[in-house]
């Protein structure tokens, strides 16, 4: 068999196959743990409208300096996010249950 010609193919196959796969968009929204009330609402209305096309979302709570000492904040602001969007998201990964970093985040998939 030829050799060069049994690369040809193999590349073939391989990008045939690439242009057959779905990738996932993800989309990000970035909370921060002392937020206001109308800053969380135009937050999580993106979030719906990213999700309502068909994104999976990634919600992020970014702590810096003393926000640290109280993640629950960071917790709470997830689950009430959570609440808000449930009509149109189901939760992909969960918050991990403890701190890693300054980062907080979980992410949302459509569930439709």
């Amino acid at each position: 068999m030829d050799y060069g010609r049994f690369i040809f193919e193999r590349d073939k196959k391989a990008r045939e196959a690439k242009r057959k796969q779905h990738t996932v968009e993800l989309k990000e929204v970035k909370f921060r743990p002392n937020i206001g009330d109308h800053d969380f609402e135009t937050k999580v209305r993106r979030a719906d409208t990213f999700l309502k096309s068909g994104y999976h979302v990634k919600l992020t709570i970014m702590f810096r300096m003393r926000e640290l000492r109280r993640p629950e904040n960071g917790y709470e602001i997830l689950k009430r996010a959570t609440r808000k969007l449930e009509p149109v998201a189901a939760v992909e990964n969960p918050p991990p249950d403890r701190l890693s970093g300054r980062d907080l985040s979980m992410v949302l998939k459509p569930s439709n």
